[in-house]
């Protein structure tokens, strides 16, 4: 199959380089697609179609790298746009009731279908993925994705303390049923179990220290948790481990941090988790709607030019499914911060830069010979006003960013999984 429309991929990190320079372009490009994979990016005139191969004309869409969402909870699909919480009391108020009805299969096999629908719907290819303490609800996931042909990791979250009674599990469960699923799920297809105590809080001392044995055992899994949302938590997790010189310090002491490791929020880091970050190779998810939504902070997305950092939606307590506005929130955000992020740096965070954090940089996330063909087309005049505002573009960046500020699932024309086409 060929794809032909404006093409853009990354030829380098824009927060490293220049971010203008730091993209590949062709305004009449083509994508030769091959066995789920791209063959070639090229410009139209020079990638010509063979005999028999089936050509898809977009147009003037943008061809890019499908979006992954570095950190998300589909257990909180229907609890999205909940009033008045902060992280403790939105955890006690929704979360755990919600997640509380995933031990019935049938309705976490409800929910999946609808999770990875609206994901599809805003142009998420992959993603990485909070489950609940129920190893059901991972199944239910897997078994709802894996015919979608989905690059997935997800994870049964682990839990022994500071919650429900009926979501706790215990530091032997938490490894065991872990361990199962990674038996079960991890390398089928596309599909990756990741390790997932939920925060500090939320496990015991035996508990880290499972998950941290259950990592090293089984180093190609992702490992996600949440680091420095709130200062109540902070100040929470310093009362828990007093002997910890910080929250990562906690993760540290137990060996849930490095490559691999998946930070959800970062937001209120010492200088001292700052370089450790840095130092282990741990990534960030950067999750701007959400930390807006239950009132978290500003991140700091300059981070980014020393640490892995990818985009996340955060739903529910994340406020949208589209990617799209997430970068606009990190726009946002990042003007608070005094730091104008180019629209460069904003499609590298949804895709390259996401990929870095979960490992699968060499796989996807860029619009790239050899890469897994998960590919988005985007339509830059999707709505009128978005028209009207792309139409006096004088460059490439004016004629993207209304739609990554102004766009919604709308904007998404096309979507290729493995190089089948899902819309």
């Amino acid at each position: 199959m060929l794809i032909r429309g404006q093409t853009l991929s990354f030829a380098a990190n824009p927060f490293r380089a220049p971010p203008g320079d730091s993209l590949r372009h062709n305004r009449r490009g083509a994508v030769r697609v091959e066995d789920g994979r791209i063959g070639a990016v090229a410009p139209a005139d020079a990638l010509l179609p063979r005999p028999g191969e089936a050509v898809v004309e977009m147009g003037e869409a943008l061809l890019l790298a499908g979006f992954i969402d570095a950190h998300v909870h589909y257990s909180q699909t229907r609890i999205i746009a909940s009033w008045g919480a902060r992280l403790i009391d939105w955890l006690n108020r929704y979360t755990f009731p919600e997640e509380a009805r995933f031990a019935d299969p049938a309705y976490a096999a409800e929910v999946a279908q609808d999770y990875l629908a609206l994901s599809l719907a805003n142009g998420i290819t992959s993603a990485s993925v909070y489950c609940t303490s129920h190893p059901a609800s991972v199944t239910a996931l897997m078994e709802a994705a894996r015919p979608l042909g989905l690059r997935l990791a997800a994870g049964k979250v682990m839990m022994d303390r500071n919650a429900r009674p009926d979501l706790l599990d215990s530091a032997e469960r938490g490894h065991d049923e872990t361990q199962a699923l990674i038996a079960r799920w991890h390398g089928v297809e596309r599909l990756e179990v990741a390790i997932t105590p939920r925060f500090a809080p939320t496990s015991s001392p035996a508990q880290l220290e499972a998950a941290g044995a259950l990592w090293a055992a089984h180093p190609a899994c992702p490992m996600q948790t949440h680091l420095s949302e709130q200062p109540e938590e902070i100040a929470w997790v310093a009362e828990l481990f007093p002997d910890a010189p910080d929250y990562l310090g906690v993760y540290e002491r137990f060996g849930l941090a490095g490559p691999g490791a998946i930070m959800g929020h970062a937001i209120h880091l010492t200088p001292r988790e700052r370089a450790a970050l840095a130092e282990t190779g741990s990534g960030i998810a950067h999750c701007p709607t959400s930390n807006s939504f239950i009132g978290s902070g500003l991140f700091d997305a300059g981070l980014a030019a020393d640490i892995p950092v990818g985009l996340a939606t955060d739903v529910g307590g994340g406020s949208s499914f589209s990617m799209l506005r997430t970068m606009a929130a990190a726009y946002e955000i990042g003007q608070l911060r005094g730091r104008a992020l180019h629209p460069a740096q904003l499609l590298w965070l949804a895709t390259q830069g996401a990929a870095e954090v979960l490992r699968w940089g060499d796989k996807i996330g860029n619009l790239e010979a050899g890469r897994e063909a998960d590919i988005l087309a985007l339509d830059l005049a999707s709505t009128p006003v978005i028209a009207q505002r792309a139409a006096r573009a004088e460059d490439l960046w004016e004629q993207i960013f209304p739609t990554i500020m102004l766009g919604d699932d709308r904007a998404i024309a096309g979507l290729w999984v493995a190089g089948r086409k899902l819309r």
